[in-house]
């Protein structure tokens, strides 16, 4: 990625400073901020710390004329940032350099930043909700919202701001919901909604449909991080049951998971995950597409939080929680779109924060498919 690429994403940030105070260009600390998240830098004085290492680098690329700003100045520019206006060039840049296929899978779902609350209040605590696109392992986008029960308004604001034409967008079951479903006929995908309790006329009916093929399902066997799992999946056409629901647009799938659990402690659990869908799936799609959905947990969640210290990050005054997640995010695309290095995030952002060739290798891989395309 150069510099001008970079720029020509994320250029229209608008800077909160009055410009007679400005000693540092926004766009500078910005892409510090970035080329630091990748590098493992996990708050303010880390970044200070990566310009420092690294400011012979950022000169020679034209940035920071006036010297390098501290880790307050640092912190209070990128807390003032409109989040919203970062969110839109964001979803631009994956717009611009993700490829989009037909039936991929893009996952929905939160996260709370669990350090991000005021230290006056514990209920504030900031919660993400993300798309997250599980073939190749990369972020398309993400919404705040002030608390987990606002999924339902912040769901329909994501999938507006994506490209989702031709996908299969997958939403536990706090987004099973008609609007949302319809959001996603109409912008020409197909959805996969987890059906439970909040919805009891269908998941009943769900249920009582599903029976009878319970028996006949495609096992799959995985074991992770100490457990062994069993999961077992069927599926059924709607046919009848979409007449009955036909307020739900599109419905032509009706799928159960089935999973058996051995934790490492020996206690054994045994649970039944059903599911709608307005998209035609046999039942090895069917098993690919939820076990893809939960590969979020695995993918971005554990990740953000084993390799960025997303849970621990305690910076949460102004906008900073929100912007930090985004930029982490912009982070992992990063890292995951460089190809070359056969190594973990963990060992990429290591490598980045000691080479400043990696780093841009890490930089161009973000940006490949614009200027393949110029």
């Amino acid at each position: 990625m150069t510099i001008d690429v970079f720029f020509e994403h994320f250029a229209s940030i608008k800077d909160p400073r009055q410009s007679a105070k400005v000693s540092y260009p926004l766009f500078d600390v910005l892409f510090l901020t970035v080329c630091a998240t990748i590098g493992g830098a996990k708050g303010w004085e880390d970044i200070e710390d990566f310009g420092e290492a690294h400011f012979s680098w950022l000169r020679e690329k034209g940035l920071f004329a006036s010297g390098l700003p501290v880790h307050d100045t640092i912190a209070r520019l990128i807390s003032r940032l409109d989040p919203s206006q970062f969110q839109q060039c964001f979803s631009k840049w994956m717009l611009a350099v993700s490829e989009q296929t037909g039936g991929q899978l893009i996952a929905v779902d939160g996260k709370v930043l669990r350090s991000s609350y005021s230290r006056d209040d514990r209920k504030s605590t900031i919660h993400m909700v993300s798309a997250f696109a599980t073939a190749n392992g990369v972020v398309m986008g993400q919404v705040k919202t002030d608390a987990k029960s606002n999924e339902i308004t912040a769901i329909p604001e994501l999938l507006n701001a994506l490209e989702l034409k031709g996908a299969l967008v997958s939403i536990d079951a706090m987004g099973c919901q008609t609007n949302i479903a319809k959001t996603i006929t109409d912008r020409k995908a197909d959805y996969l909604l987890a059906v439970k309790g909040n919805q009891e006329s269908l998941y009943k009916a769900v249920q009582a449909q599903l029976k009878p093929v319970i028996d006949d399902p495609i096992v799959c066997i995985e074991k992770g991080r100490g457990r062994k799992e069993a999961r077992a999946y069927a599926v059924l056409p709607a046919n009848e049951l979409a007449k009955e629901f036909a307020h739900w647009p599109g419905l032509k799938t009706l799928g159960v998971a089935m999973g058996y659990r051995m934790a490492t402690n020996g206690k054994e659990s045994l649970e039944y995950r059903y599911y709608i869908s307005s998209a035609e799936l046999n039942k090895e799609q069917f098993a690919d597409a939820a076990r893809g959905h939960w590969g979020i947990e695995n993918s971005l969640h554990w990740v953000l939080d084993t390799s960025f210290n997303e849970d621990d990050c305690q910076i949460y005054r102004e906008n900073a929680a929100e912007l930090l997640a985004i930029i982490r995010h912009i982070a992992l695309n990063l890292l995951r779109q460089e190809k070359d290095k056969k190594a973990s995030i963990r060992r990429k952002q290591n490598i980045a924060a000691m080479n400043t060739t990696y780093l841009e290798q890490v930089l161009s891989a973000g940006f490949s498919r614009d200027e393949s395309e110029k």
